[in-house]
């Protein structure tokens, strides 16, 4: 899971343009999840979780 918090205004809004809407696109197609919370006068806070795999234990598990 990855943080991001600004000091910003607040206001955005990940259902209009394209950089919030795109990297949710990008999360979704790896199973992953962009939650934002943004109230007017800030702060935002963006919350990417992407999904784990044990690489170590995935070659191990093709064997």
């Amino acid at each position: 899971m990855i943080q991001v918090t600004d000091d910003g205004r607040g206001g955005a809004d990940p259902t209009t343009g394209s950089g919030l809407a795109g990297l949710a696109e990008r999360l979704a197609a790896v199973d992953g999840l962009l939650a934002v919370t943004s109230p007017t006068g800030g702060p935002t806070t963006v919350n990417a979780e992407l999904p784990w795999r044990d690489r170590a234990g995935s070659r191990a598990a093709a064997r």
